[in-house]
């Protein structure tokens, strides 16, 4: 059976201090059991293109997941992610999906905690600066420190969830990041920013 990484945090302390945002500890970024379900030997059942085409008909919402700079780091960390969802209300879970390849989420496994921005209709082009490797995605981007985690709140976002690291789990390429809800909050105005078939778009009125 593929391994587990399971890691649970520490949850004392003052929530806004340096300190506090350190206590998580760190996980394994990249636990890597062989989850392939084809053999090298063996013809894969859809090819990438076709998967790629299918799955772009689901509809999703679009966030922003940050994290504040780990031990010996100046800076935060963040990415966009269209694979976030709930998971568990008892207790309260959240999921998030990011790529094996991905050079932003050592950096959030180091930090061990996350904060999760949940982006409006008018936020596309935040999004888009997030998207991009290599630059400074914070530049010019407001924010405050999430209430307990200190993970970077991005100012104008219609939701925010403020997580430590519950769990990574292993799932072919991406890994399967579970938060434990530790603050939350909504401002209750504007629509979704969504991203269907390779673009963005927004509820009907």
């Amino acid at each position: 059976m593929a391994a587990t990484v399971v890691r649970y945090l520490r949850s004392v302390g003052s929530p806004t201090s340096a300190s506090a945002q350190r206590e998580a500890e760190p996980v394994d970024a990249l636990p890597r059991p062989d989850l392939r379900a084809v053999g090298d030997d063996e013809r894969a059942p859809v090819g990438p293109a076709e998967f790629r085409a299918v799955l772009g008909n689901f509809a999703s919402g679009v966030t922003v997941i940050t994290a504040p700079p780990g031990e010996d780091e100046d800076a935060p960390s963040g990415f966009a992610c269209q694979s976030f969802a709930s998971l568990s209300l008892d207790p309260p879970l959240v999921t998030f999906m990011v790529a094996r390849t991905s050079t932003t989420w050592p950096r959030i496994a180091r930090a061990g905690v996350f904060c999760v921005n949940i982006l409006g209709a008018e936020q596309g082009e935040l999004c888009r600066s997030f998207a991009v490797s290599g630059a400074d995605k914070f530049a010019g981007v407001t924010h405050t420190p999430a209430p307990v985690t200190g993970s970077p709140q991005l100012d104008a976002v219609p939701a925010w969830i403020d997580c430590r690291i519950h769990a990574v789990h292993t799932g072919g390429d991406h890994l399967i990041v579970v938060g434990r809800v530790v603050a939350m909050g909504a401002a209750g105005e504007g629509g979704p920013l969504l991203f269907h078939k390779g673009r963005f778009g927004r509820l009907a009125d």
